[in-house]
């Protein structure tokens, strides 16, 4: 069952445009209430400094995360797992970007 729900987030990883992909990313990289070894700010720094490259928003003033029902969608399912598959979408995806 575990391993339906990670290929299911996968997927949903996979239809994400980049932008997406990394505000997950951030989220993913400073949450404090998952079980990710990922979470480091050194990952916060990378994806942090590649989404102000590509979005002006992002650079320009602070983002509600809120206001991107896809990222908050996918952090909800992430939440869902447990911590080992937890580190298995955010490895998916760290090595994606």
């Amino acid at each position: 069952m575990e391993n339906e729900k990670v290929k299911y987030l996968i997927d949903i990883i996979n239809d994400m445009d980049i932008k997406d992909k990394l505000r997950l990313a951030i989220c993913m990289s400073q949450s404090k209430w998952s079980g990710l070894i990922y979470n480091t700010k050194e990952n916060y720094d990378k994806f942090d400094s590649m989404l102000k490259d590509i979005d002006e928003e992002y650079r320009i003033t602070l983002i509600n995360f809120g206001k991107y029902k896809l990222v908050m969608f996918a952090m909800a399912k992430l939440m869902e797992l447990k911590p080992t598959e937890q580190n298995k979408v955010a490895l998916y995806l760290f090595n994606k970007l």
